[in-house]
């Protein structure tokens, strides 16, 4: 594939999406999943700035992932009733997890572009557009882009991601670590049901799982070198990636990809290793490695 990251960065308002048959092509869904203990303004926040989007979603699938709280349920149920041609609810029984929900919610996108994003993120106005275009006039399955973190407003970003931008880098990067950062990205809904959609057997690396299986499949993909996502941190966020029942996730998903080819042994070693090593520091350390070595200054 050409190395098409200066062209992924630059795209004007007026340079309308074209599907390949040369028909506008602007329908898409997102695709987002919400449990129990999210919190309803940062759900209306995350809504909010997909509803503004300079290329305005078809439609917004939100998985209920088990009983919400009175305030969730009254927050989906204002904007259901203010865009009720644009929401489709679906709810679980139980919570089962972000893989089980997005592959219930993929399944009720009725467009082909299928948009995620999480319930706590916020999504700056031009980004849908400049994706999808990417995706079009380059003809790609999976585009993503990169994110800002935020703690209190994702005006004030506090770091910056340094994703991979071209096909081979992407490959090589998903050796190691994810290449995409989930609330960024878009897909054909086609491309993920061929590979088997999403899977409920890794906690914490559905994603990664999905787009290494994507990959393999010879799927088309890039990252927009620009942040278009802002993703929310908190105190606990990095906390939640360590203790020994994480160490567990981390095994349980890279030694499945060992054994089915993906990784080599010494890729294996060398993707498991360091991440075991930043699980067992304490939180403060492992704060400080993902915020300071493992991200980079944010542009101003």
């Amino acid at each position: 594939m050409e190395d098409v990251t200066a062209e992924l960065m630059h795209f004007s308002n007026n340079e309308v999406e074209l599907h390949p048959t040369g028909e506008p092509f602007s329908s898409y869904s997102v695709l987002m999943s919400v449990y129990a203990k999210e919190q309803a303004n940062y759900l209306r926040e995350s809504l909010t700035s997909m509803l503004a989007q300079t290329m305005a979603p078809e439609q917004i699938v939100v998985v209920e992932d088990g009983p919400l709280t009175p305030q969730l349920t009254e927050t989906l149920e204002q904007f259901q009733k203010q865009y009720s041609d644009v929401f489709t609810i679906v709810s679980l029984p139980q919570n089962s997890g972000l893989g089980t929900a997005l592959a219930h919610g993929i399944l009720a996108c009725r467009n082909e572009i299928v948009v995620r994003m999480d319930s706590d993120d916020y999504s700056f106005p031009q980004r849908v557009q400049k994706e999808i275009t990417a995706m079009v006039q380059h003809g790609l399955d999976i585009v993503g882009s990169q994110i800002v973190e935020f703690v209190d407003s994702p005006s004030d970003p506090v770091s910056e991601s340094n994703l991979p931008c071209t096909q081979e880098a992407i490959a090589t990067y998903s050796k190691r670590r994810n290449p995409f950062r989930h609330p960024s990205v878009v897909f054909r809904k086609t491309k993920v049901l061929s590979v088997g959609n999403y899977s409920k057997q890794y906690l914490y690396f559905e994603d990664w799982d999905l787009f290494n299986r994507m990959l393999e499949a010879n799927c088309r993909a890039a990252n927009i070198d620009e942040p278009l996502v802002a993703m929310r941190v908190s105190p606990n966020f990095y906390e939640r990636r360590g203790g020994l029942e994480y160490i567990g996730h981390i095994w349980k998903f890279k030694y499945a990809q060992y054994r089915k080819g993906y990784f080599n042994f010494f890729q294996f070693i060398a993707t498991v290793a360091p991440h075991i090593a930043v699980c067992i520091l304490p939180n403060g350390v492992r704060s400080l490695i993902y915020a300071k070595l493992l991200r980079k200054g944010v542009r101003r």
